[in-house]
């Protein structure tokens, strides 16, 4: 059975090499990792003075020790909530620190009782790792894979149960403990079980960093970073489900095409910097108005697009003039600004090309007649009285 000082050197190499790893992720700024990055190293350094033993001062002892620890806890807690953007703490838990430390004092140096300092700091530990179980789990994004979460919510729990355990035993008395490193078979059982949480957890932290990370690469491959709609790509390829799924379902589906009028002698007039904050004022107030499963994204340029799910073609358009007004009652006030559009409805084989074409000879049309007005492809080329114009 190995000893207690061989478990805790194999503790102190774990931690060591987690807050390296976790150090190795600051520069990609992801919430919360510094804050686990220093409560491994804290738990590294109080680890070492554990070890060092008799060779320190009596102020670095136990209760130093213990303090270290339980910030090192509460620093791992803190860095979860940081991570989902959570309040890092409440007032209750930061007095609860405090007193959980005079508790330990109080039991280390006023009136020694190992066996009441391990049930204490025990219960402490079993708080802090079962409400990280706990955050994890509550707040696991739901369009993200799950096991990255899942697992470090487990590792959490289950740690937070061994503590649980070790409070219980020794806090009524089912066993005693003479030294912290009693070489006893209990407190052998419980130290080790103990230590292989630390690895499990910042495996678990640093699954959860890279998820974050891989979540930021993909949002750069399907968001427009200028006005956050689908890039062109990823607008065609749900575009494309969205008309498989209209084919299966015999639910109709219209599309929109929007284009931002005199669009270049904006630029050439303000500027690029002042098209930009047009084409993100655009996006921002086109977002806010659509409806909830509506399908926005960005051609180029200036050029824009929605798909409409289970919409006709006139009620597309009654939409889009939707958008129209919205953008009239809340202006760009650094380069006012106004869009046509040409609006079509997805017929049986219908491909996506097609349906673009005609929406797009329906814009040009839009644009034929004076701009800042929504024409439908069906009426291209008849009357005008299926063209709805500015009010």
């Amino acid at each position: 059975m190995p000893s207690t000082v061989a478990l805790l050197a194999i503790a102190l190499m774990s931690c060591v090499m987690s807050a390296a790893v976790l150090g190795s992720l600051l520069r990609a700024q992801v919430r919360g990792v510094s804050r686990w990055c220093a409560a491994y190293g804290i738990f590294s350094v109080g680890i070492a003075l554990i070890l060092a033993g008799q060779r320190l001062p009596p102020w670095l002892g136990l209760a130093f020790e213990s303090g270290l620890f339980l910030v090192g806890s509460f620093a791992i807690l803190q860095g979860a909530r940081e991570f989902f953007g959570k309040r890092r703490g409440t007032a209750a838990e930061y007095a609860a620190v405090i007193g959980v430390y005079l508790a330990l004092l109080y039991f280390i140096c006023i009136k020694p009782n190992l066996d009441a300092s391990v049930a204490v700091s025990s219960g402490y530990f079993a708080y802090v790792r079962m409400t990280l179980g706990w955050t994890v789990w509550r707040y696991r994004p739901a369009h993200r894979p799950k096991y990255s979460y899942y697992f470090l919510a487990i590792a959490a729990c289950v740690g937070g149960l061994l503590h649980v355990a070790r409070s219980i035993v020794y806090g009524v008395g089912l066993a005693h403990q003479t030294a912290f490193l009693d070489p006893s078979p209990l407190n052998i059982a419980f130290l080790g079980m103990g230590i292989l949480s630390f690895p499990f957890m910042s495996i678990g932290m640093v699954m959860l960093a890279h998820d974050r990370l891989a979540e930021r690469m993909e949002r750069l491959a399907t968001i427009d970073e200028l006005t956050g709609a689908l890039v062109r790509r990823a607008f065609m390829e749900r575009a494309e489900a969205a008309i498989a799924a209209s084919e299966a379902s015999g639910a109709p589906l219209a599309l929109a095409l929007m284009d931002l009028d005199n669009f270049k002698a904006v630029n050439d007039r303000h500027g690029h910097a002042a098209g930009d904050c047009a084409l993100a004022h655009f996006a921002s107030t086109v977002s806010q108005a659509l409806r909830p499963g509506d399908l926005f994204g960005r051609l180029g340029g200036e050029e824009f697009a929605v798909l409409f799910p289970a919409t006709r073609e006139a009620q597309a358009q009654h939409l889009t003039n939707g958008l129209r007004a919205a953008i009239a009652q809340r202006p760009c006030d650094q380069t006012p600004y106004t869009f046509s559009a040409g609006v079509d409805e997805f017929r049986r084989g219908d491909r996506l090309a097609r349906v673009l074409a005609r929406a797009d000879a329906a814009l040009y049309t839009a644009k034929a007649l004076g701009r800042d007005c929504v024409v439908m492809a069906s009426s291209h080329g008849e009357s005008d009285e299926r063209i709805e114009q500015p009010t």
